[in-house]
């Protein structure tokens, strides 16, 4: 498969010597990647580098084959994302948060590309509503949906069910599920294993700031054979 988004040996260190090191990653077209790791394991500062909002002290990032400093506006416009929190403007209904996200990407038809996204995401009873006033599970929502509404080919979510009912998870499920269907490279952050089991192609598990290997999505107890591969690098790390 063609990588659609990916990194070769990428590598951000900060001023404590946490970050993340010497990343390969290949998000092709169709997949969905699901990365799982313990808190401060570096799973969003790697999103971070993907999307561009961090720069690789080493190591290359590349977006539809080019390094993410030349990709042209076109293929950023394509990249639907959400990281760590929803970019919304609170004294904006959620409607309007919507609208000028989709102008942001050049949205042919804004009204039409709203309306599907808020009833895909049954955000119907909130549209009108300042995003302020609304519920962290309803805001995180609105995030998704901006993130999600212009059909992007490459999507990167960070711990997309933060706050969700289990009404919207589901919806999300099946929202993802259908735009990988569609041919969508998408990449999910996640605490909840068993959840992510449910759509990945892939498991990637990440510890320290490194990738240290994958988990098939139907490994049986797949929580424990997780907890074991940490703890088995982390014991090679004592070492």
């Amino acid at each position: 498969m063609t990588a659609v988004l990916a990194a070769d040996r990428a590598t951000r260190r900060f001023a404590n010597g946490a970050g993340v090191f010497d990343i390969d990653l290949e998000l092709p077209a169709g997949q969905i990647t699901a990365l799982v790791g313990l808190n401060g394991a570096g799973k969003s500062t790697l999103m971070r580098v993907l999307l561009g909002m961090l720069r690789p002290d080493s190591g290359e990032v590349r977006l539809a084959g080019r390094p993410l400093d030349s990709a042209p506006t076109q293929d950023w416009g394509r990249v639907g994302h959400l990281v760590e929190y929803p970019l919304t403007y609170p004294e904006l209904t959620a409607a309007r948060n919507l609208q000028l996200s989709a102008r942001l990407r050049d949205v042919a038809d804004v009204d039409e590309v709203v309306a599907r996204i808020i009833a895909e995401m049954a955000l119907e009873p909130y549209a009108s509503r300042r995003v302020r006033t609304l519920s962290l599970g309803n805001k995180q929502r609105v995030g998704l949906a901006a993130a999600l509404q212009h059909d992007p080919g490459v999507i990167v979510l960070d711990e997309p069910t933060n706050a969700l009912d289990p009404a919207a998870v589901i919806r999300l499920r099946e929202s993802l599920l259908r735009r990988a269907g569609d041919g969508a490279a998408i990449l999910v952050s996640s605490h909840h294993l068993d959840e992510v089991a449910r759509i990945a192609d892939r498991i990637v598990v990440m510890n320290a700031g490194r990738l240290i290997g994958d988990l098939a999505p139907d490994t049986p107890e797949i929580e424990h054979a997780f907890f074991e591969a940490v703890r088995a690098d982390d014991e090679r790390a004592k070492s």
